[in-house]
Parts: C-alpha cells; structure tokens; sequence
C-alpha cells in the first residue's frame, strides 16, 4: 500500500550512509561537505502520535491523533505520517513515536533475504580506508531490536566496508534518444519499472521528476507532439530585444466519477504572470456557462425527452489564434541539449492571459460559421433552429453539452465539431463539472456525491455524528465574537467547497451564506458552524433513519397494542410494518417500548446488509 513511501525512504536512507563507491563517504558528505545527522531516523512504519494543529482542535477535542510513520519529507521539515482517519498523509515536525510498535499487523516470522545475509557476514571485514575517527551513531531506543548478528554495543553502530562486486560489461544494445529528447528506459530497467508503477498515483511536481517514469514521459510526450500537429509555434532564433517567457510542465492526473483513474495529464504551461499589459496582452475576458442555464437545459431535456451528449474538445486554448507577438523559451525536453533558439507563439497556450479569450473567439466564430445564434442572455449558450428542430450547445471553457430535438441534427453536429477540433465524444451526459447526471424513466437527477465525500475526508468528519438541520435555530454571527484561528486557510477551503456544493443543494444556501461572511477574519465559533453543515450534509444523503409508534390496548377484544414502524434511507422509504403486539402492555411507556424494540431489530440487519454492500 505504501510502496512509494517506502522507497522514498531507502533512498533517504542511502543517501547518507557510506558508499564504498565513495570511499566510505556518504553522498550526502559529498554534496554538502558535511555529515548528516542520524538523529531524526525513525523505524519505517511505527506507531506516532502527531499534535494537531490549533485551526484542527479545539480545547474539549483530541489534541493529537495516532498515525504511521511513513518516512521524510524531501521538500520541508518535517516527518511523514499515514493519517487513518482521513487517508492521506500529514507532514508534522511535533511528534512521539513507539518504535517497538507497529501501526499495521506483521507477520510473527521473521524472514531474511539471502541476498543480504552474506552482506551482513560481509561487514566483519574492515576497509583500510575507513576512517576509525568517524563513527556513525544514533540515540538508544527503549525496546530491543533482534537481528541477524549481535553488536556489542547496541547504541554504536560502525559502518564496514562490503566485498566489492566483481565488475561485468553490459550487453544491452543502447537506444538513441526519441526526437523530443525525453530519456527513454529501458524494459530490463527493474528500478525504473518499480518506480514507475509505484508512482501511479504521486504527480510530480517537476520535470526532472517526472521524466524518471514511463506514464509522465508519455503524457509528455502526447502534448508535445498536440503542440506541433497545431502549429502552435515556430522555432526561431530569440531577437536581441526580446525577453521571451518562460514555460513549465504541469501535472495532473483526471479521475471517472468513481474516484478511480482515467489518465495521466501533462500540460506545457506558459508563465503568463511575466506578461506586460499593452505590450504582448490587452483583453483577457472570457464567459462561462451559469450554473442556472445548466439546471435549466437539464430540466428542458427531461421534460422533452431530448437526448443529452457530451464532448470534450482537446488542448482546447491551443486552437486560439494569438493577435499579439510573443516569444517563449523552448520547454523541457524539446531539444536534447541547450540552443539559443525560442519559440514564436502562432497560437495561444495555457497559462497566457489572453488564452481563455483566444480559445473562446474561435470556437464562437466556428459555431456561427455553422449557422448557430449566440444567446444574448447567457453568451455561453448557442442556439441551431430550424423546421426540422432545435438543436442547444452549452460551453463551459472545453465541456460541451450538446441537446436537441432531433437525433441527427446532433449526429451532424457532432461530425462538423470533429472534423474542425480535436474532439472526444464522451457519449452520454454522466458527469460534468463535478455533477454526476443520472437518467431514469422518471426524468434526470443530479448529485455530488463523490464531491461531498471528498468534502468531509477534507474536513475529518467520517466518523462524526450527524445533525437534522445545517444550523442552530435562531443563531446570529458576529464578526469578532470568539477566539480567532490561527491559520483560517482550511476555513477558506471548507466554505468555497460549500459553495460549490450548493449548485445541487439548495437546503444550505442560506446556512453557506452565513459563514462566507467571516472569511477575512474566521473564529472558531464559525469554524464550527461550517463542520456543522458538512456534518448536515454527511448524514442527509445516506442516513439511516426509523421511526416507530403505539397505540395502548387499541385491539377492543384482546386489549394488545398495535405496533407501527417505518424505516427510511435517505428520503426513500424502504422498510415498513403494522402489526398487533403479541402481549398486553401493562402501560403505554411498555408498548411505545415494544415497537422501538422491533424497530431496533429491523435497523440492526439493515446496517448488516448496507455494511455488506459497503455502503456503511
């Protein structure tokens, strides 16, 4: 599960012992002139506790929580820690580790690779080039540690040196560079496979990183070879007076619905933010669909039994056409080595300002060149009518919502898209912009289910109680009532997520407005409001809810009770029952407890069959 954590950490690891390589110098020493320190290692996969920040408790709550120690941060101090509770990782410098306790259950055997038991016997032999003067140390631990050969000292630990290996040459045939210039790998490579099939998941935040893995490389690659298929720039030498901008890589992977994987992103990105106004940008704007005009399109269609596509334009801001002359620097890994030459931008490229507008205009101008009308009333929304039908495209920067009356009208619209953009037909209207659309006989429904579970993993909130209402009755915020946060970053976060929430739940609207007033200076009081929605929004979705009732001696011949229950999931109801007790209660409190008792059953091998279904 934590494969990349793992090798991570070896690789910290190897990093500062010595290397016979080095002549028992460590390739730390060798970079930084200086030993490293041994005092912050810790036993891989441990028991910690962590201290919570103080915007994550509060003075009644936990002021730590349990974690597993999963290695060393690369980019900031700090250990790396498996969080259970939300499922990922924390980076925290307070923290007390039980090293004689393992987070995950291990196995009572002990087992010893071969291939480094003959480099433990290795060790009795000592280099003549080892320094004695340099021992490496580290502080005591309380438990004790088996291994595979007693040292006589357990605090002291020296480094020896290993039988050097007998040196082969390699018979693989080299391979030339690829025309881009990313490093190619090689099958028989097993450190670069390992690591690139544990690294699904880890996006890179560089290029040097990302090159060391085949599905990057290849995302990489994809976009390049997109950038010149549209022409996107030519290669010219720099002119003296111009200062080209720069560029960079972006990563990104793009999930289904489901939370699981589609494909791997790579995006050469331009640095837009170096841009002069006047000089190489001037109008920058550029519309969206409203999220009322989606509803709305929606709410036509199902009423009108109008089928809804979806399409996805690729690269879609490298079909802008630029007006203004801008040179950038050639990305990584166009050319295999450093040239004098750049860029000359024909077309506009993510991360220029005028990019979104560029890409807007000629997707306009295709569209009305295929005789479609631009609506007045929202500018993201064009109109095809005709007396064979009607025919509504909806735009949201590069998701396209195409409906209509009549099935080959959007067959047709669908080829002349094709045929003047790189498109990809996603078929059926199921998720768009974070809203999953569901189709039934009844009509169409949208939700954000996998947005919301997202939400409360963020907020740390699975295992909280639920609530009825998303605020208290009568509750009136004030700006500088309570304690302020110390850090209202996840404040922030928490209520734009709120907020985008309410595209599909209207019941907190008011509750989302009230909090977004405080986001300058937010309290603990507010910040309680907000877990209080998410805590509202947890429980209405998926709660589990029953309710059951009595009469007392309502049968006039036998004097028993009639027991009434009902149980409800959501808003659905799926269990029921009427049925007359098989005792005489004594009192109404005895019969009222009758009917809770068989309500108490049905729950209990409800929650049995949902937890079976994984749906609890």
């Amino acid at each position: 599960m934590f494969w990349v954590e793992a090798l991570k950490t070896v690789t910290h690891l190897i990093n500062r012992l010595p290397s016979q390589v080095l002549h028992m110098e460590s390739p730390y020493f060798r970079l930084f002139a200086k030993q490293p320190s041994y005092d912050h290692l810790r036993i891989f996969g441990c028991v910690c506790v962590v201290h919570l920040p103080p915007h994550e408790r509060h003075k009644l709550s936990a002021q730590s929580i349990r974690c597993a120690f999963l290695g060393y941060n690369m980019c900031q101090k700090g250990f790396v820690c498996y969080d259970p509770t939300l499922h990922h990782t924390r980076i925290s410098r307070n923290a007390i580790f039980f090293e004689n306790q393992h987070f995950f259950p291990v196995s009572s055997s002990t087992v010893v690779l071969p291939s480094f038991e003959q480099q433990f016997s290795d060790l009795h032999s000592v280099n003549s080039h080892f320094q004695p003067g340099i021992v490496y140390t580290r502080r005591s631990r309380p438990q004790s540690l088996s291994v595979a050969h007693p040292i006589s000292d357990p605090t002291m630990l020296q480094m020896q040196s290993v039988a050097a290996p007998s040196v082969r040459r390699s018979s693989r045939v080299s391979v030339p560079p690829n025309r881009y210039g990313f490093p190619s790998s090689s099958s028989g490579n097993s450190i670069s496979a390992l690591t690139a099939a544990l690294s699904k998941f880890d996006i890179p935040t560089c290029y040097s990183h990302a090159a060391k893995h085949d599905c990057w490389r290849q995302a990489m690659q994809e976009e390049i070879a997109a950038l010149e298929a549209n022409h996107t720039w030519d290669i010219e030498p720099c002119p003296p007076t111009i200062v080209p901008l720069g560029c960079k890589w972006v990563y990104s992977v793009k999930v289904r619905s489901d939370g699981s994987l589609d494909r791997y992103k790579a995006r050469l990105v331009a640095l837009g933010n170096n841009q002069e106004y006047g000089v190489n940008y001037e109008e920058t704007f550029a519309p969206v669909a409203k999220m009322t005009t989606v509803r709305t399109i929606l709410a036509l269609a199902a009423s009108s039994d109008w089928p809804l596509h979806q399409m996805n334009v690729k690269n879609a801001f490298l079909h802008g056409d630029l007006k203004e002359c801008i040179y950038m620097k050639p990305p990584p890994g166009l050319f295999p080595s450093p040239t004098s030459h750049v860029c000359k931008l024909r077309r506009s490229l993510y991360g220029l300002k005028q990019a979104p507008r560029a890409w807007f205009d000629k997707f306009r101008t295709t569209l009305l060149q295929f005789s479609f009308r631009q609506s007045k009333y929202d500018t993201s929304l064009f109109l095809w009518k005709s007396d064979m039908g009607i025919v509504v495209l909806l735009v949201y920067v590069d998701d396209i919502v195409i409906t209509g009356s009549d099935s080959a009208l959007l067959g047709q619209l669908k080829t002349h898209l094709s045929e003047s953009f790189h498109m990809k037909d996603l078929g059926s209207l199921t998720y768009f912009l974070g809203l999953e659309v569901h189709h039934s006989p009844s009509g169409i429904s949208l939700n954000q289910h996998k947005y919301a579970s997202d939400l409360v993993a963020t907020a740390g909130l699975q295992g909280a109680t639920s609530v009825d209402t998303p605020m208290e009755l009568n509750v009136k915020f004030r700006k500088e009532e309570g304690d302020l946060l110390a850090n209202p970053s996840l404040y922030r976060k928490l209520v734009g997520s709120l907020v985008y929430l309410t595209i599909t739940r209207p019941d907190i609207s008011f509750a989302v407005q009230q909090v977004s007033q405080f986001l300058q200076t937010p309290r603990h009081l507010h910040l309680a409001a907000v877990r209080r929605i998410i805590r509202y929004v947890q429980g209405n979705s998926t709660r589990l809810a029953a309710y059951s009732d009595a009469d007392w001696a309502g049968c006039a011949d036998t004097r028993r009770s009639i027991t009434g229950w009902c149980v409800f999931l959501g808003d659905a109801l799926i269990s029921w029952k009427s049925k007359k007790q098989d005792r005489v209660s004594k009192s109404s409190t005895e019969s009222e407890y009758r009917a809770m008792s068989l309500a108490c059953s049905e729950i209990i091998w409800l929650r049995g069959l949902l937890a079976e279904l994984d749906f609890f």
